[in-house]
């Protein structure tokens, strides 16, 4: 059953094991610092099922860590046709991300797919790169992108939900 009375944002990208655990984990922690915690839900999934059940990489887990952000609990899943009825917000973490939601997306519901990065206004990038097959720079880059766009992301809730 849904909770109509929260606002719910999905995270997706490529497994569901560095980009979006970490975006999840990130906008969790800026929503509970905010006090919406209650109000807002927050999920990740994957575009494809290569690493379903399994938890977040440990890289992208250690750097989300040393921020302040817990990652550990999550588990990856393949998105489904049903998140896009479910969820406000389905944020793609790079343009193929994106395309590839396209595919999926129900008519009447394309207004909920967006670019993540949208939301970091003062950010050039569209995409959040894939840290995977790089080093730990890497995974720094991305929760810096993820954590200006979390910022912009809860501004544009609580003006659009009147939170």
């Amino acid at each position: 059953m849904i909770d109509q009375n929260k606002v719910r944002v999905l995270f997706v990208c490529m497994g569901n094991i560095c980009r979006s655990p970490t975006a999840q984990g990130v906008f969790e922690k800026v929503v509970d610092e905010a006090g919406l915690g209650h109000r807002i839900e927050i999920h990740s999934a994957g575009t494809h099922a290569y690493h379903v059940g399994e938890p977040p990489d440990t890289r992208a887990q250690e750097a989300a860590s040393k921020r302040g952000y817990d990652l550990s609990a999550q588990r990856a899943r393949k998105v489904q046709v049903e998140d896009f009825i479910e969820f406000d917000y389905v944020l793609a973490m790079d343009r193929s991300n994106y395309a590839d939601l396209q595919e999926l997306v129900l008519p009447d519901y394309e207004q909920r797919l967006k670019l993540f990065l949208e939301f970091a206004r003062e950010l050039q990038d569209t995409d959040v790169p894939d840290p995977y097959y790089g080093g730990r720079q890497g995974f720094e880059r991305v929760l810096d992108l993820i954590e200006a766009a979390s910022q912009g992301l809860l501004e544009h809730i609580r003006i659009e939900h009147k939170l």
